[in-house]
């Protein structure tokens, strides 16, 4: 199967937009057509099952959305190939500035992803890069240490835990997700951890519970550590 991994839109088809329904047959607008564009491709590719975030979870079910965060690193790390949608990267643009480097939940989707496409607005390969993965190609593997300011090692073969603990939060320093309580979740599979989901917690609570239980698996309270202005999360420890 194939994973997509997209900055979300305007009018992306939840599950109860799409089920009983063959997609081609269904009239929508662009994330609609987003996800058409997407199952095409990955029967283009070879493959017959497609997994897209925004309607293959019932986010009306609490129990299955908590399922769907504890697992979506190994749903990724399990696909086939993801499929990167550059909605505003068009033709010969680099794509160092897109916004797609600047959400949380794509670091987790990079990172776990053992195989990975990236394509522009109008769904062509960036660069014209036919390679059977991006992140194996000298060029646009440059372009990713860039933007994300991640090791060629890290980015090509990654292993999650709550190892090297600081360089991981430091990739993530510069993203943000709609939710204030995802800044933590969306890690939650790049450390390895498994934390009840709470909505409504708000960021310090979310981020305070992941970093007590990277401290207490790993011993490591130099994550602790600040230099320089003060962090808002130091309210989340004594």
């Amino acid at each position: 199967y194939t994973t997509l991994s997209h900055r979300w839109g305007t009018g992306e088809p939840l599950l109860r937009d799409i089920q009983g329904h063959s997609i081609y047959d269904l009239d929508g607008g662009e994330g609609l057509s987003k996800l058409q564009s997407f199952c095409a491709l990955t029967l283009r590719h070879g493959h017959g099952w497609a997994w897209s975030d925004t309607c293959c979870i019932d986010k009306d079910s609490s129990s299955e959305l908590q399922e769907a965060i504890g697992s979506m690193f190994a749903w990724y790390r399990n696909s086939a190939l993801t499929i990167v949608h550059l909605a505003d990267v068009s033709g010969t643009t680099s794509f160092t500035d897109s916004i797609w480097f600047k959400r949380g939940w794509t670091l987790q989707e990079l990172l776990a992803s053992p195989r990975v496409l990236f394509y522009t607005q109008d769904w062509s390969l960036y660069m014209n890069c036919t390679c059977s993965d991006h992140k194996l190609d000298a060029a646009i593997l440059a372009e990713l240490q860039k933007a994300t300011g991640i090791g060629e090692l890290q980015l090509k073969n990654f292993n999650p835990g709550v190892h090297d603990v600081r360089s991981k939060l430091q990739w993530a320093s510069t993203r943000y997700t709609t939710r204030a309580e995802d800044v933590a979740y969306s890690l939650f599979g790049i450390f390895q951890v498994s934390l009840p989901v709470i909505y409504g917690e708000n960021t310090p609570g979310a981020l305070g519970r992941l970093l007590a239980e990277i401290v207490s698996r790993s011993g490591d309270v130099s994550v602790l550590d600040w230099v320089g202005e003060a962090s808002s999360f130091h309210s989340c420890f004594p």
